[in-house]
């Protein structure tokens, strides 16, 4: 059946997270339970629950969202330091080759492998003591990474920077969905969140190409990592209270009785495998044929059917389940966590791609590159903000659609350019559509997972939708990276072009794989939220 007020399927769960048979008689409770598993569009949890959010002053809410999203605007902006800067740093601390790819990509790694664990225990713990702690360890990975003398230091702190950083993303759901009501307020949340990433990792490219010309690739370090461990002291005054008074005993109780460690650990397992997979292949696609990458790959699909087999066996049993089965029922929920994987992958790859072309291809420095890729900084802002005032108006569906369609033109003009070309011929038309799909779909994506499951279960459902946007970017920068070298490789072979030719042609073959992925979005998309409405519509 469908919701009247969002148009977005709905799926009824017992408390356990099995789906009620059809036909089945529905026991109402005197009270809602904190372990209902009532999904989006059922009125009585969804306003009991809105009636549960305390009103908060217009300052202290623009404050909390400025908190959520600036955190993820510096993180995101330290990557984009990385990606520019990635040359230099190696140069300086005399990274082996071996871990050439690793400060760019470790922390998207770790980050999509622990996001499933952070997001568990914000529901049980609270989101405002993980996103607190979450917020204070990111901060000290990125001051500590700043002062590395080595590429394998380098490396661990970007690796637990991804730690800290799933504390966050995972606790910054649940804190907007508990705090913030459903309308305008909690629709531009999420438009924050959404555009902060992408709009961070932007600015680090610009910031980056500027400081590494001037004043070298660690001032931006220590001020982004500086700002951050300021912005987790703004978070301790202004994020809401957690409302439960429990001591430290009952908090490991609970994580023990209602998270799912098992589960948890096996989804872990799954995305870190799979990650990791994806990181060495990138930097060699011959390695796949290594002993060590068949045993890997053959661990990373068997805990899989483990991990589904695990859930069914939890909730058979009338036990927590991570993510019950059942869940990837709701179409709205499954689609839009396929399509901001996909769009995650396209953009990440775009901007990498992109600025290899200017500099590789067109030989320029890494400050003119990143100036050509300003256009998408600002695009990405603006739209935004657009999107989190209108998105309640316009049906979930063709926001998906239009912005994927948009956004496919990105790739697609870079496929058929040429270097000889000016720049406003065709790259700068793609940098201005490079940025549409994430920041709409991202916003979209987050109301629903507001708008679906319970608040108990919030920070765990943000987490399972980021770790589909931070495994998307893991997944694209591989796959387009493999093209690249095996088309690369094969011109090569032939003997009749010379070595700027042969990168030219790996990079083209690229952004034509970038433009399949959007028209594989856009279908997923069309078929998944037919029939959806609008989301993100104030509950009065």
């Amino acid at each position: 059946m469908a919701s009247t007020t969002t148009g977005v399927e709905l799926v009824t769960l017992t408390k356990d997270g099995a789906p009620v048979p059809p036909g089945a008689p529905v026991v109402s409770p005197p009270a809602p339970s904190s372990d209902s598993g009532v999904l989006l569009g059922s009125t009585t949890s969804q306003d009991t629950q809105e009636a549960e959010v305390p009103a908060l002053s217009r300052f202290r809410t623009v404050v909390i969202i400025f908190q959520l999203s600036t955190v993820n605007f510096m993180t995101s902006a330290v990557t984009g330091l990385v990606t520019v800067g990635l040359p230099t740093i190696s140069a300086t601390l005399n990274l082996p080759t071996k871990l050439a790819l690793w400060p760019a990509s470790v922390t998207n790694l770790t980050t999509a492998s622990t996001l499933m664990i952070a997001g568990a225990a914000s529901d049980v713990i609270g989101p405002r003591t993980v996103d607190i702690a979450g917020c204070f360890l990111v901060g000290v990975a990125i001051l500590a990474a700043a002062g590395s003398q080595t590429g394998e230091q380098l490396v661990g702190m970007r690796a637990l920077q991804g730690v800290a950083l799933s504390l966050h993303l995972a606790a910054s759901v649940g804190i907007v969905s508990q705090s913030l009501r459903a309308g305008k307020a909690r629709n531009l949340a999420f438009a924050f969140l959404g555009l902060s990433q992408p709009m961070g990792f932007s600015f680090g490219l610009v910031t980056g190409g500027i400081m590494i010309d001037t004043t070298g690739w660690r001032p931006g370090w220590w001020i982004f990592g500086g700002i951050i461990l300021g912005l987790a002291f703004v978070g301790m005054w202004a994020l809401p209270s957690q409302r439960k008074n429990r001591t430290f005993g009952q908090v490991l109780k609970e994580c023990g009785q209602k998270v799912d460690w098992v589960g948890a650990a096996l989804a872990s397992v799954a995305m870190a495998l799979s990650s990791y997979l994806l990181a060495i292949v990138s930097a060699d696609p011959h390695r796949i044929r290594e002993a060590g990458s068949i045993v890997i790959l053959c661990l990373a699909v068997a805990a899989v059917p483990a991990f589904v087999y695990w859930v069914h066996y939890r909730v058979q049993i009338n036990k927590p389940a991570l993510i019950p089965n059942s869940l990837w029922k709701n179409k709205a929920f499954s689609t839009i966590c396929g399509t901001i994987t996909l769009s995650f992958a396209v953009l990440g790859s775009m901007e990498l791609f992109a600025s290899l072309f200017f500099q590789e291809i067109q030989h320029l420095s890494a400050l003119q590159a990143s100036i050509r890729i300003l256009p998408s900084l600002i695009v990405g802002t603006l739209l935004n903000l657009g999107t989190g005032l209108v998105v309640h108006r316009i049906p979930a569906l063709w926001l998906v659609m239009i912005s994927s369609l948009l956004c496919a033109g990105g790739p697609l003009l870079m496929a058929v350019i040429q270097p000889q070309w000016t720049y406003w011929a065709n790259a700068f038309v793609a940098q201005l559509l490079q940025p549409i799909s994430v920041d709409v779909m991202f916003t979209v994506g987050l109301i629903i997972v507001s708008e679906t499951f319970p608040e108990d279960k919030q920070s765990l459902a943000g987490a399972v939708f980021n770790t589909a946007a931070q495994f998307g970017q893991a997944l694209g920068l591989a796959v387009m990276q493999i093209v690249s070298a095996l088309v690369r490789q094969a011109e090569e072979r032939k003997g009749n072009v010379d070595g700027d030719d042969a990168l030219f042609a790996g990079y083209k073959a690229s952004f034509w794989t970038m433009f399949s992925f959007m028209m594989l979005c856009i279908l997923l998309g069309g078929i998944g939220l037919r029939g959806a409405g609008r989301v993100g519509v104030k509950r009065d």
